[in-house]
């Protein structure tokens, strides 16, 4: 289920986009410096928030009003809280599985990074 309108999306979708400009800058240093491989797995935090942010938009939901047991479907800014304690622990294993999969994607990058042939 999702647990934020358009506005909340709307707002995911430009700090995603955000993010995936920061994540290929980032790329983009790492290969053009003279680092050492390992060194370019920092490219993995901005990927996995980046893949977090994505992840968000494509579900409708936020891992942190999952996380709170909260929602919104009006304006930014405005949350409204969920008085079922059963749908609010499945919201927030719904958060943490997206943390996980934002996670695993950004490690991903990270390693691709790192194998990258120069």
């Amino acid at each position: 289920m999702c647990n934020i309108g358009p506005a909340e999306i709307a707002r995911r979708r430009q700090t995603a986009l955000i993010g995936l400009a920061l994540t290929l800058i980032t790329l983009a240093v790492v290969i053009v410096l003279p680092v050492a491989p390992p060194v370019r797995f920092i490219v993995a935090l901005p990927a996995a928030g980046t893949a977090i942010a994505f992840l968000q938009v494509a579900l409708k939901f936020c891992v942190a009003f999952g996380s709170l047991g909260v929602f919104n479907f009006d304006q930014v800014g405005k949350v409204n809280r969920i008085e079922d304690a059963a749908a609010r622990s499945r919201d927030r294993w719904r958060a943490m599985r997206m943390i996980l999969a934002g996670l695993a994607i950004g490690v991903i990058v990270g390693i691709l990074a790192v194998v990258l042939p120069l």
